[in-house]
């Protein structure tokens, strides 16, 4: 949908009333990745918000399609209240992004992706002591998946290119999408098998991850584990790559 050069007050109510399905598809993709005591009404009152901002702040001239624009608003106004509510702490940033420096050190000097037991020697912390931290970094899983990584309005997110399409960009915006897609298909295939299907099942099938462990007869601990491992290699490698 195209809007006038000027944001008038009536362009920005029909902005509004014609976006408002994208809040209850965006909370309802992020709901099982945030913490319990997050719930929708909080996500969905903090993506109002992000809506209204969108309709106030969109700029038509910038060549963005509203949709795309209102989509990163409405994500990062719910990241914001999520950090507001103190869940997402410095100190598992810290101890996600040691994580994802070890595994691309080693991933360059070995020449190959790292197997757990590995990190965990560079990191000096045992392999029990490793997987525990991959499980108490696992919440950030939703906050990697949802900043964009271009840092700009409008930008696409990991999420975007994992399972959306480009149908409705902008002509210009659809090769630089598509190449950016491609990059994650490749990382997607250096990741190990079972870290390929957690993502796969999860983010394409849409199962939860206790239907993901009975199906690779895992513990929902270990697949948590796996999820989180495969989206700290993914954020580090797709980034590595981007210019």
């Amino acid at each position: 949908m195209l809007y006038s050069q000027k944001n008038i007050p009536e362009d920005r109510t029909k902005m509004i009333q014609e976006n408002l399905y994208l809040v209850d598809i965006l909370v309802g993709r992020m709901v099982t990745q945030v913490p319990s005591f997050m719930n929708r009404d909080d996500m969905k009152s903090a993506g109002m918000m992000g809506l209204l901002d969108a309709a106030n702040k969109f700029d038509p001239s910038k060549n963005i399609l509203f949709k795309t624009f209102a989509e990163h608003r409405i994500r990062g106004s719910i990241l914001d209240e999520m950090r507001k509510l103190d869940w997402f702490s410095r100190s598992l940033r810290d101890k996600q992004n040691r994580i994802g420096k070890t595994i691309a050190a080693l991933e360059f000097k070995l020449g190959r992706d790292p197997e757990e037991h590995e990190v965990a020697k560079a990191m000096d912390i045992t392999l029990e002591q490793y997987q525990r931290l991959l499980g108490e970094v696992s919440h950030l899983g939703c906050v990697s998946l949802n900043e964009t990584l271009d840092h700009s309005d409008g930008g696409r997110s990991f999420l975007d290119s994992l399972i959306e399409t480009n149908a409705d960009m902008m002509p210009g915006h659809r090769l630089e999408a598509a190449e950016l897609t491609k990059i994650i298909a490749e990382v997607l295939e250096q990741l190990s098998e079972k870290e390929r299907l957690v993502i796969s099942l999860y983010y394409y099938e849409e199962l939860t991850q206790k239907e993901i462990a009975e199906i690779l007869t895992l513990s929902e601990g270990r697949v948590s584990q796996l999820h989180s491992q495969a989206l700290i290699k993914l954020k580090t490698k797709v980034q590595s790559r981007l210019p």
